[in-house]
């Protein structure tokens, strides 16, 4: 699936984004990858405002084994193909990675006013320029924002003094107003065994114009029915659709996303340079949605190997009874863990979550393979051969099954490898991951682990046990009964 946002300028009615949003849906519906459109004027997916400038849609695309095109590669031609709509910002982008973290995929983050100040305007250039040199940035793509404090309104003065000798409170009239311009949800009712919602609003010749309002009528505290053009006045403004607050302070929302062959890693180090280059001072950002939590949970990945590595060595501790001994196997981790990356960098794929579950695999096949030769190094050991011959024919005899095994794993991970379809980045990445640190590991792995075993055993043959002395036959002296 593919989000389409859409925001025509500033004042524009329903019909003119309705328009936009039918252009949208005719170029898209003629890609041959897309199944159906559902387009919707009035409502901002980015935002969840509701606005005549706003206009949202969702583009369901066939199943992978009847599309060629990946996802990115078709909204790099949707991109194409609208840029000749120019009555109205465009763009489109994927879900959110985990429903309920943000509206979109990518990262999101929130630029905040701390100056105290107030200043919309200051705040929407200062959102624009963040924006514009964030795109300027080979790692950053199709950085947006809806905040924009020019849309035309219209700010209600009321008369207090005014209002309460007409025996009107300022709670009751807004709350009539709420109800005969915005609606007021009442009650349901069952019909035709359907239910139906009842909402009470006036009817729509009576809130067509902003003046209509002044014709409107409250009832007071004497049951009598007061205008509110006694006690009301408007003035026409200017503002934004939605004023947010995010951490106590006036804030904008900022989407976008890496652009290819870039981390989502590389663009929060890149939005992170770019935001102390160009936010002057009083204003920073904070991370929000999805990102936030990627942010917050980064460095567990650091204790979680840290744990498994303390983990094996005190296993291997308690088998080998030795504090030495474990090392070797310790050791010889970081060259399957380097030919992991280094398949990774090949590949053009990134360290995700997938990538980090196959380290934490490879630690544990990696293990094994050592594990085989200096336990049997170890029992030649104890037969009273010397360290070097013992890690030899360790290294010699385990040579073949180790060999064997780790192949086989290596050939069972080329599908994963090779994946595609719905899922495929992940696959590759734990294929990736696994079998180019399983093939350099095991291929290091035999001519280092006998040379580490050698350098943290100790060069001392084990104590010969003295042969027993002839026993002495005494005879014993008969017993006297």
């Amino acid at each position: 699936m593919i989000y389409i946002n859409v925001t025509t300028p500033p004042g524009a009615t329903v019909e003119r984004t309705g328009r936009v949003l039918d252009a949208v849906q005719r170029v898209a519906q003629k890609l041959e990858p897309v199944e159906s459109v559902s387009t919707l004027a009035g409502f901002s997916l980015m935002n969840d405002v509701s606005g005549a400038s706003y206009g949202m849609g969702m583009i369901n695309l066939k199943a992978w084994d009847q599309r060629r095109q990946s996802v990115q590669e078709l909204m790099a031609e949707l991109t194409a193909k609208t840029k000749g709509i120019t009555d109205a910002q465009i763009q489109f982008f994927l879900p959110p990675t985990v429903p309920g973290f943000g509206n979109a995929g990518g990262f999101e983050l929130r630029v905040l006013d701390r100056t105290g100040r107030g200043d919309l305007q200051q705040t929407a250039r200062v959102t624009q320029d963040f924006i514009t040199a964030l795109n300027k940035t080979p790692v950053v793509d199709n950085t947006f924002s809806g905040f924009d404090p020019s849309f035309p309104q219209y700010l209600i003065h009321v008369d207090n003094d005014l209002a309460a000798k007409k025996g009107v409170t300022v709670a009751r009239a807004m709350q009539t107003l709420q109800t005969l311009m915005g609606s007021y949800y009442a009650t349901n009712f069952i019909r035709f065994g359907q239910m139906y919602k009842v909402m009470v609003q006036a009817a729509p010749g009576f809130r067509t114009k902003p003046d209509d309002l002044l014709n409107l009528y409250v009832k007071n505290d004497r049951g009598e029915m007061v205008p509110f053009s006694t006690f009301v006045r408007l003035e026409r403004v200017y503002g934004p659709e939605q004023l947010t607050r995010y951490n106590m302070y006036t804030s904008a929302l900022l989407n976008g996303d890496a652009a290819p062959g870039f981390s989502s890693g590389d663009a929060i180090s890149t939005v992170a340079r770019v935001a102390a280059e160009e936010l002057p001072r009083g204003y920073t950002y904070e991370w929000s949605g999805m990102t936030r939590e990627q942010i917050i949970s980064g460095n567990q990945a650091l204790y979680v190997f840290g744990i498994v590595l303390v983990f094996v060595y005190l296993l291997l501790a308690a088998q080998y009874e030795s504090f030495a001994l474990p090392l070797p196997v310790l050791l010889s981790l970081p060259t399957g863990i380097f030919g992991a990356f280094l398949s990774l960098k090949l590949l053009g794929l990134e360290n995700n979550i997938y990538a980090q579950v196959s380290l934490v695999m490879l630690v544990g096949l990696l293990g094994k393979n050592a594990i085989l030769i200096i336990e049997f190094a170890v029992q030649r050991r104890q037969e009273g051969a010397s360290v070097l011959d013992a890690a030899v024919e360790g290294a010699r005899s385990r040579l073949r099954p180790i060999l064997m095994t780790s192949f086989a794993f290596v050939a069972g991970l080329i599908p994963l490898c090779l994946a595609t379809g719905a899922g495929a980045l992940g696959n590759r990445s734990i294929g990736t991951a696994a079998a180019g640190g399983m093939l350099i590991g095991t291929i290091f792995g035999v001519i280092l682990i006998p040379g580490l075993y050698v350098l943290f055993s100790r060069d001392k043959k084990p104590a010969k046990e003295e042969p027993l002395s002839e026993p002495v036959l005494m005879e014993a002296e008969p017993a006297t009964v």
